[in-house]
């Protein structure tokens, strides 16, 4: 199992971001996929989760309303819409393949978003 992030790079606070999370070696009707971020100097927290089973989402209150998780079975990818971006959301973020943090057992390498004028 695999997972790769990307999209994340420098964007003006209100600007916006895709982010992507490619999977490989299993597909995505099996297990659910969480977005997570670490800003510096912080812990890592859960953003955004998808059930790719039943497409059930879950957000943060941090950002609700702002970004949007979404899937492409097909092309085996989740996406990370990010809207209204602002400073607060800088951070490294990964991808994931569980809801909880305790129960990732594959986590993709990071994409830097750095939200900053």
């Amino acid at each position: 199992v695999q997972l790769q992030a990307s999209g994340g790079g420098l964007v003006q606070p209100g600007g916006s971001l895709r982010l992507s999370c490619a999977a490989s070696g299993f597909t995505l009707d099996e297990y659910t996929i969480g977005w997570y971020r670490q800003a510096p100097g912080k812990e890592r927290e859960g953003v955004s989760c998808i059930s790719t089973r039943d497409e059930n989402t879950y957000y943060s209150e941090s950002v609700k309303g702002r970004f949007t998780i979404s899937r492409d079975a097909a092309k085996k990818t989740v996406y990370l819409q990010m809207n209204s971006l602002d400073t607060g959301d800088t951070g490294t973020y990964y991808c994931a393949d569980a809801c909880r943090y305790s129960s990732v057992q594959n986590w993709g390498k990071g994409t830097l978003v750095t939200v900053s004028s």
